[in-house]
């Protein structure tokens, strides 16, 4: 039986496009991309709070063969991210396989034909391969707090921001300080009434080189010889110092120690009130979960309508939020920046994934921890792949990690087109050896200092585990693309 479709892609943010526009010039030109969005672009596509923005440089978050000289500033705003998907989806023909406002409910593999079956909200399809490019952003996380359905004002968390709703001279709660809370924060900080923000644990902020490029800026990038080079390999450099090599070689950097040095002293500098700059302070070591970059964020708590709360929430009220110590805190509106599901069981994937024999890919990663072969395969998941799986990212650009994934992919198919193969399945010693050498650098990484503990960062999975891949980002692109081919097993 022929399938549907030779592939199948499931996502549409840039993981997706990306892989489609590595398989197309590998001559794989029957896919089909789902996407349960309305547009291309998947996290830029749901996230338009106001602020929102790339949190590293422009010339790092972008593919390398398809570099623009047009952004406005050095960190794009969101709207930017959006017409770059645009563009790419139409310098690269990809209309044609893109169906949009389509949820995947359900992939089963059945081994008799080699075929995924895959149930949509549109309807059946089956394909040969199955590619999961969902990204880690994608699924919002709501707060487990008691009375959450109750508040009679306007709620809304902030990758479902609704901009029917006004925050202009109201009182507003926002729940979260983490990087998405940092560019709101400022934002709404000049518009409403009075804000308070209520924070579980405080984040490392560091000043960000935002700037913009102008006219000047954008003609040198696009006209002067080696400029656009230049600013993407120092752009490249200052990322992967500030986390692939701060996170995972922490034990060899003797920097790391002044750097947070730096950070306490940058948070001194910007706010005012002793109390509020203590509360503000993390007590956890930089990187146990990813710094924040933003040039007024700890300042805004300077101002006189701000608030910052550090009381833990003991529910929501129909009024506001009540907090552990009896304060009741009317609000109007209420704003979760809680964040999204990254290691959560039912977000990778966001649907049910089951091979020929039953085994469900969530429950066996729940019962096994997550592991995979270079972020890629996973062993007993025939003719599978995923863009952003576990031990996969490193934490550099996240263009990066869809480029190796995808060189990883189309290596793959391109060896079972070579042998007519109808099946490709990496090896369980294979996966073995790549999670024994991932693992084996943990002792090096900072998410093994005690302080980690109290970050409540999204990083570490239920069992404590840090599903990174511990590499530099040049070690990882170097695999991706060099893996050898005797680590597969491919079936006619």
């Amino acid at each position: 039986m022929r399938p549907h479709y030779e592939i199948v892609i499931v996502g549409g943010g840039f993981s997706g496009l990306g892989t489609a526009i590595a398989l197309k010039e590998a001559g794989f030109h029957d896919l089909l991309i789902v996407d349960d969005a309305d547009g291309p672009g998947g996290t830029w596509q749901w996230n338009t709070y106001p602020g929102v923005a790339v949190d590293i440089p422009s010339f790092s978050y972008q593919f390398s063969f398809a570099q623009r000289s047009s952004w406005s500033r050095s960190y794009a705003p969101g709207r930017e991210l959006r017409t770059y998907a645009e563009q790419i989806v139409d310098e690269y023909n990809l209309t044609p396989h893109l169906q949009f406002s389509t949820r995947v409910n359900k992939a089963t593999f059945d081994a008799q034909s080699a075929h995924w079956l895959i149930s949509t909200s549109g309807g059946d399809v089956n394909a040969r391969w199955l590619i999961h490019a969902g990204g880690p952003l994608s699924q919002p996380k709501l707060p487990d707090i008691d009375g959450i359905d109750t508040f009679e004002g306007a709620t809304m968390h902030t990758s479902r921001w609704d901009h029917e709703v006004s925050v202009a001279g109201k009182r507003v709660g926002i729940i979260g300080t983490g990087a998405t809370a940092v560019q709101v924060i400022p934002e709404i900080a000049t518009e409403v009434e009075h804000l308070t923000v209520f924070q579980r644990t405080p984040i490392w902020c560091l000043p960000k080189p935002d700037f913009p490029l102008g006219r000047l800026g954008r003609a040198g990038l696009k006209k002067v010889p080696g400029v656009r080079q230049g600013a993407r390999l120092a752009s490249q450099a200052f990322v992967e110092a500030t986390f692939p090599v701060l996170a995972h070689f922490h034990r060899w950097i003797p920097g790391t120690a002044a750097l947070e040095v730096a950070a306490r002293k940058y948070v001194a500098m910007q706010v005012d009130d002793p109390t509020t700059r203590s509360k503000l302070t993390p007590t956890y070591a930089l990187g146990c979960k990813r710094p924040s970059f933003h040039n007024s964020y700890l300042s805004t708590f300077n101002r006189d309508n701000v608030a910052l709360e550090t009381t833990s929430i003991e529910a929501i009220t129909p009024n506001g939020i009540r907090t552990t110590d009896g304060a009741e805190h009317e609000l109007d509106v209420l704003i979760l920046a809680t964040g999204f599901k990254v290691t959560d069981k039912d977000a990778l994937p966001t649907y049910q994934l089951t091979s020929d024999d039953g085994t469900d890919l969530a429950e066996h990663w729940d019962a096994e921890r997550f592991h995979s072969y270079q972020g890629v395969t996973t062993a007993g998941f025939p003719n599978f792949f995923t863009v952003f799986g576990p031990y996969g990212y490193n934490g550099a650009s996240f263009f990066t990690l869809v480029e190796n994934s995808a060189a990883h992919i189309v290596r793959v198919l391109d060896e079972a087109r070579r042998r007519h193969a109808t099946s490709a399945e990496v090896t369980a010693a294979a996966q073995e050896k790549y999670m024994t050498s991932i693992l084996a650098r943990r002792p090096l990484q900072v998410f093994t200092d005690p302080t980690c503990a109290g970050a409540n960062s999204y990083y570490f999975t239920k069992n404590g585990d840090v599903p990174f891949r511990a590499s530099t980002t040049l070690e990882a692109a170097w695999q991706s693309r060099r893996f050898s081919l005797a680590d597969y097993t491919f079936a006619e």
